[in-house]
């Protein structure tokens, strides 16, 4: 068992910055050393992106900072939780950027 961190995104009519963030999510890999644990998908109303492999500083300060890139929707937050639960959304709420 892992720590995750689901960072959850509003899905907005323009979904572009999809593509965007997965695209940046290979150059937090490299530099943080994070890995995205399961690919991205639209869940209710919202998208969420899965982190893993890194302590939970790195992977809470890269969501912060996906959180914040230009042309991502306002209002993500993270959950963070463990590669084993059993559904989306649970864990602890964290609200983004961590600061």
């Amino acid at each position: 068992m892992a720590v995750l961190v689901e960072i959850h995104f509003p899905m907005t009519a323009d979904d572009e910055w999809i593509d965007d963030v997965g695209d940046y999510m290979i150059d937090l890999e490299e530099e943080l050393g994070i890995e995205e644990h399961d690919d991205g998908e639209e869940y209710g109303d919202a998208y969420i992106f899965f982190i893993a492999g890194a302590s939970l500083k790195t992977l809470l300060a890269a969501a912060s900072r996906v959180a914040t890139r230009d042309g991502v929707p306002a209002g993500a937050f993270a959950m963070v939780t463990d590669t084993q639960a059993p559904q989306f959304g649970m864990g602890r709420r964290v609200e983004l950027p961590v600061r």
